[in-house]
């Protein structure tokens, strides 16, 4: 006989309940919108009379939780970028030549006195005073090589040397730059992601193009160029020392050195040592401050490694300038007054709250490994695809009542069974959507389309089994029991097999298509946990009130 225990109705009922109560906030999306806002405002820059009237706007012991809006739907900004990685073989080679410097130095009987001269990008060049020991001195620099860290470069070394006369040329291996290539766009991808989090923008699209170009998608920007300012900016800090300061834009730095403009000293010039005691790549926090004149400003604080770095050379160096260098530009130049053993400080400048946040968000994202440059540039907004947005919304509309029709005209009371079940699956499937923080695209209202169809499989596939059993069974209940267990395995072949391929889709896939495939796939899981319990237990609670001698299904 059909009996379900009290403990499994009430935590089938406790299931569709907390589905559709997820799925609430999607149904007042502005509201919840900006009370979400709000909180995070708040928890990051304190509450104004504005934010907690926004707060307030909805009930903060319900669920807030919303379905995104992908890029197709609400617009946003979309760009997509360059990203120059031949920058970093520059980088490698100017981070290389102290370590050939002292091991040149070392053979000096050998090489003779060695100094670098200019070359191409990407080339460390130097010059040996001695053009016989060139043998000894290509030996030597190649002992600096190192393996290379990569599925597809095993065994070959980081770097190549060959010899031109009395010039040493020393530069990436084919293998190496291939790897670095690849480091390089990762890293780019990561901070790129990391910078448009930190401004809580909600499910950007950041993936790779080809081998050097990176698409960047984010819903709810208000324009490309607000989104380009944000990740645009290399934001490379370096502590570096002070050798002098001039008026003059052309003076002649001298070897070793560079020659960088002052950001806040109209002006003025700073030649600086090229090489870095302390970068921000060993910044583990950067918050906007105000310093001791209530100016703003921003707080940093280094890794281990940065903090020994930087009080060995503080305790070294008091009463000397230190350079601050942002981008190529000498923020501020203060002079060591006494040890920093704690590995933090403050950077001060002619800074605007505004400014000041922001340098704070790309700093603690950390600094682009290299410049990009920004080949297509669009700021779209969801008129563009009101034709398709419209499209969609009304194929839910006509898939959801020519549903509803159907299983009322064909299974008459148990269609209406089915109905009210199915529109508990839409709500627990927009829940669950809800819950996880999905992005709703175009394709992805399609794998709603698809699922909405789909949900009836399974009861179709149950009341048709019940009819073959009334004509053999001992009753109704017996009938509906049959019904059930016979045609579960048809229901779980079926539903198992199209989420795989939703699996698939997802894995295999990106953007748009995982959105397809993420719909498709929570479809599936509520269209099967309401034909296999929702349904029954409704018809189990009619039958258990009615018990009727026979049933017309």
């Amino acid at each position: 006989m059909l009996h379900i225990p009290t403990w499994k109705r009430a935590l089938i009922w406790a299931v569709v309940a907390a589905g559709v109560l997820l799925a609430l906030p999607n149904v007042f999306y502005s509201r919840v919108e900006s009370h979400n806002d709000a909180a995070r405002a708040i928890e990051q820059s304190g509450a104004t009379p504005e934010r907690e009237a926004a707060l307030a706007g909805w009930p903060g012991f319900l669920p807030s939780g919303l379905v995104n809006l992908g890029l197709d739907l609400r617009g946003g900004a979309h760009l997509l970028a360059e990203v120059h990685v031949e920058d970093v073989y520059e980088d490698r080679m100017r981070g290389l030549w102290p370590d050939v410097r002292n091991a040149l130095r070392a053979e000096r009987d050998a090489v003779g006195p060695v100094r670098r001269v200019d070359g191409p990008a990407g080339e460390l060049h130097v010059r040996l005073g001695n053009p016989e020991g060139m043998a000894r001195a290509m030996e030597v620099v190649r002992d600096l090589a190192r393996p290379i860290v990569s599925l597809t470069g095993v065994g070959a070394s980081d770097i190549e040397v060959r010899g031109e006369g009395d010039l040493l040329i020393v530069t990436l291996s084919e293998a190496e730059q291939q790897a670095t290539d690849r480091r390089t766009i990762q890293q780019s991808l990561e901070i790129i992601r990391r910078r448009v989090d930190e401004v809580g923008t909600r499910e950007p699209t950041i993936q790779r193009q080809g081998d050097t170009r990176i698409l960047i998608q984010v819903p709810g920007v208000g324009s490309a160029a607000e989104l380009k300012a944000l990740i645009g900016t290399t934001a490379r800090l370096t502590f570096q020392p002070v050798v002098g300061r001039t008026d003059t834009a052309g003076a002649a730095p001298g070897a070793g050195n560079v020659l960088l403009p002052s950001l806040d000293e109209q002006g003025v010039f700073y030649i600086i040592e090229d090489r870095v005691v302390v970068s921000g790549e060993e910044l583990t926090d950067a918050q906007p401050a105000f310093d001791q004149n209530g100016r703003p400003a921003v707080n940093f604080r280094f890794n281990p490694t940065g903090a020994r770095k930087f009080g060995d050379y503080t305790a070294e160096n008091i009463g000397n300038p230190f350079a601050i260098v942002l981008d190529g530009e000498v923020i501020s130049a203060p002079v060591i007054q006494s040890h920093i053993p704690g590995g933090s400080g403050i950077i001060t400048g002619r800074f605007s709250v505004e400014e000041s946040t922001q340098l704070a968000v790309l700093l603690r994202a950390g600094a682009l490994p290299a410049e990009m440059t920004f080949l297509e540039e669009r700021t779209i907004g969801p008129e563009l695809g009101q034709d398709s947005i419209e499209a969609g919304a009304l194929a839910c509309i006509v898939a959801f009542c020519a549903v509803l029709v159907f299983m009322a005209l064909s299974y008459g009371l148990f269609g209406i069974f089915a109905n009210i079940a199915l529109l508990l699956n839409v709500a627990m499937m927009f829940g669950l959507l809800s819950m996880i923080g999905a992005t709703l695209t175009l394709p992805g209202i399609a794998g709603i389309v698809l699922t909405i169809g789909m949900a009836v499989d399974a009861n179709v596939l149950v009341f048709e089994r019940i009819r073959e059993e009334m004509r053999t069974a001992r009753g109704p209940a017996r009938a509906i029991e049959l019904g059930y267990e016979r045609a579960l395995s048809a229901i779980l072949d079926a539903n198992v097999t199209t989420f795989l391929v939703a699996a698939i889709l997802f894995t295999m896939g990106s953007g748009p298509v995982r959105g397809f495939a993420v719909t498709l796939a929570l479809g599936i899981i509520t269209s099967v946990f309401t034909a296999i319990y929702v349904t029954r237990l409704i018809m189990v609670t009619w039958f258990d009130r009615a018990r009727p001698k026979t049933i017309e299904v």
